[in-house]
């Protein structure tokens, strides 16, 4: 079985329980030492077997073995890696069966980590997430006083749309940000927007 570690918890001694997500299920595991792994680290994609997953206790992990990617050891790409895997621990949290598109996005964009600039990834990923859920939001009101929309707007968390001065925010061109929710692409997005939406993102999924 192969599943991306999004947390790990310490438990008794050096022991530990990885959240790791595979392609239908985010399930909990124990792992015996698991602190002296270096292998079991959070953001890893592993490869594992699982023992005793017969509901009495916790599964354990076993046979573990990392699937690694070019950039894994380019600090600044690893750093944007952690804080991208780290929106979906929350937003799974208390879910166990799950669908493949979430398994399927973070190894997509795993494996152009290394090629592309790791926060228009992040943005586009977001995108398909939240096109994929049905949670986009129509930038036609404001969300804070109901009034319509004009040619600027500011963005809350999961990208909410807002009036600037209704949240004391940094404005983004509403065409442009409706041609990124369209597409879900940054091609047509400066560095400056980017690192707008990229800091939306990180307030959560």
């Amino acid at each position: 079985m192969k599943g991306f570690v999004l947390a790990l918890r310490r438990a008794k001694n050096e022991d530990s329980i990885a959240i790791v997500l595979s392609k239908s299920s985010v399930r909990s595991y124990y792992r015996f030492f698991g602190a002296r792994h270096s292998i079991l680290q959070y953001g890893n994609l592993i490869d594992f077997e699982v023992e005793g997953d017969d509901g009495r206790f916790m599964p354990k992990l076993r046979g573990i073995s990392q699937i690694g990617f070019p950039w894994i050891y380019d600090r600044n790409k690893l750093a944007s890696w952690h804080a991208f895997i780290g929106l979906f621990e929350p937003h799974l949290r208390d879910i166990q069966e799950v669908d493949s598109f979430y398994y399927e996005l973070i190894l997509r964009l795993a494996k152009r980590w290394h090629k592309q600039n790791t926060k228009r990834l992040t943005c586009e990923g977001y995108m398909d997430i939240l096109h994929h859920e049905g949670r986009v939001y129509p930038i036609v009101k404001c969300f804070i006083c109901d009034d319509i929309l004009l040619e600027s707007i500011s963005l809350m968390a999961t990208f909410k749309p807002a009036h600037p001065e209704c949240i004391y925010s940094a404005s983004i061109n509403r065409a442009t940000f409706e041609k990124y929710i369209k597409t879900r692409k940054t091609i047509h997005m400066n560095d400056r927007e980017v690192e707008q939406v990229y800091n939306i993102i990180l307030k959560g999924l």
